[in-house]
């Protein structure tokens, strides 16, 4: 389950930026909100999908294990581990006193499937769930890449308009 997106809370390089035509009557304040409103819309789909992850490797785990009941120790790994010599940061950007963001509706994804053709089923269901949700925040980085693009023709143009976000 991987995809050509960079990791949540990486910056992505913008090489070339160009006007949009749908961006150019936005003003700048309603464009850095609309940004904004992207980027935490991606944050939370990035999340839906680590959830979704999680799971599968929970799954994976389940299936490998001699005991179908997972120990702290062995939790840990299993959700630490990205199977790419990497460590998940799992919630990095949500403390505890934000609010989560609601689940994506994957009926029957959430409990413990019974037996081998039921945890096939429940990783089936969660794959095309990944993808779907893949899909959707390709389409928000393209949209994000955008506005970025849009505020920095706007800031070349301009240079003293960045400083306005200093101001409060």
């Amino acid at each position: 389950m991987s995809d050509d997106l960079p990791p949540s809370g990486q910056r992505r390089t913008i090489t070339a930026a160009a006007a949009s035509p749908h961006l150019a009557r936005v003003s700048l304040p309603e464009l850095r909100a609309y940004r904004e409103k992207l980027r935490a819309e991606e944050e939370r789909i990035s999340y839906w999908r680590r959830l979704i992850h999680a799971r599968v490797d929970l799954l994976h785990a389940g299936a490998l294990a001699d005991s179908p009941v997972l120990d702290v120790d062995a939790l840990g790994r299993v959700l630490g581990d990205t199977g790419r010599g990497q460590v998940r940061a799992v919630l990095h950007r949500v403390r505890a006193a934000d609010p989560l963001p609601d689940l994506p509706d994957l009926e029957g994804v959430w409990t413990t499937p019974s037996d081998e053709a039921g945890t096939a089923e429940a990783l089936e269901r969660l794959g095309s769930a990944e993808q779907t949700l893949t899909s959707y925040r390709r389409g928000l980085h393209e949209r994000i890449d955008e506005a970025t693009a849009e505020l920095i023709v706007r800031y070349r143009q301009d240079p003293t308009r960045a400083l306005e976000i200093l101001s409060p």
